[in-house]
């Protein structure tokens, strides 16, 4: 008896969670014909949104948060590069890796994220809760970095937050609509091309800096 009313009270905590089409995306065959969907087909979506995403949301918080400023503060010198270095310049290059990270586990939960057609919130709200809110390690806008970091929390709950919580919505959305919608070529050749900038641009200013 107190098996079943585990595996009863387990069962509306995941539906109060994931809502009836997840419990349905979980259980049995989703919406969309997710056994189609590949690794290098999801992984290559999260690898090309999220770089250009990346570059796009942080030009705009690099000039409206004022970053030089912002880094050249004294209690946030010893934590961050400064904005004339060549290792923030190099930043972009190194995104393809984490949209590989990220495409990885959009792979394993592909039935979860892309079956439903509510799929795009449902990567939003892990991006946000595991990535952003919930780290294990003290990063900032996170609850561990609000505790145990001397950085101020207007700088944390601050644009710092607006940036990631803008790009990870920019990356959810545009992996779904794209892997939900591969009849769109003018989506891939539009997005690829946009990655292929958003890799030149640093490059071109590591190399005439």
């Amino acid at each position: 008896m107190a098996l079943t009313a585990g595996a009863r009270l387990g069962h509306y905590t995941v539906s109060a969670l994931l809502g009836e089409g997840g419990m349905r995306g979980m259980g049995t065959r989703p919406s969309m014909d997710t056994d189609r969907l590949t690794f290098w087909g999801i992984a290559y979506s999260a690898i090309v949104v999220h770089t250009t995403s990346y570059l796009v949301v942080g030009a705009v918080a690099f000039t409206i948060l004022d970053y030089p400023t912002l880094f050249a503060d004294a209690r946030l010198q010893s934590l961050f590069r400064q904005a004339d270095d060549r290792w923030v310049m190099a930043g972009p290059l190194f995104q393809p890796l984490r949209g590989l990270l990220f495409g990885a586990v959009f792979y394993v939960l592909r039935d979860a994220f892309f079956g439903p057609t509510d799929g795009w919130l449902r990567i939003w709200l892990v991006l946000v809760v595991v990535g952003i809110l919930s780290t294990f390690g003290p990063a900032p806008s996170s609850i561990e970095g609000l505790i145990y970091t001397t950085i101020p929390a207007r700088f944390q709950l601050g644009g710092s937050l607006v940036e990631v919580l803008v790009q990870s919505l920019l990356l959810s959305v545009g992996v779904f609509h794209w892997v939900t919608h591969p009849e769109k070529r003018w989506l891939t050749w539009a997005l690829s091309g946009l990655f292929v900038i958003a890799l030149v641009l640093p490059l071109l200013g590591l190399l005439m800096g």
